[in-house]
């Protein structure tokens, strides 16, 4: 999860007018870290996560300032899936989350606070 994180924590961009830019940012930089990586991943009807990197560490990305309560729901949904060893939000505004959820590691990456920008 280590691996991942840091090369998240590369991507720099100014404001986000689409989701798609951002996915494309994120396999950037998981390619360039020689990370694997499956996009658009569905775990289940009606539960499709962004990325699933190396091995199991689900990336859901979102741009803007979603409803914090709908992201965590969303989470915790992903939680539940064998196949999601850790989970990493990528988020254009920083949002806190807990540092678990059912018992896998979460980070919030937030894409203005890596600028020094803050976004609270």
């Amino acid at each position: 999860m280590d691996q991942v994180i840091s090369a998240l924590r590369k991507i720099r961009c100014h404001v986000i007018l689409d989701e798609y830019k951002l996915h494309k940012m994120i396999a950037g930089v998981l390619e360039e870290e020689g990370i694997s990586y499956l996009h658009e991943v569905t775990l289940a009807s009606r539960n499709r996560i962004d990325f699933i990197a190396g091995n199991g560490i689900g990336i859901e990305a979102k741009k803007g300032k979603p409803n914090e309560r709908q992201v965590l729901k969303q989470l915790e949904r992903y939680a539940e899936f064998e196949k999601v060893k850790g989970l990493i939000l990528v988020i254009e505004r920083y949002m806190d989350l807990p540092e678990t959820i059912n018992g896998k590691p979460v980070v919030s990456i937030g894409l203005r606070k890596l600028w020094g920008i803050s976004s609270k």
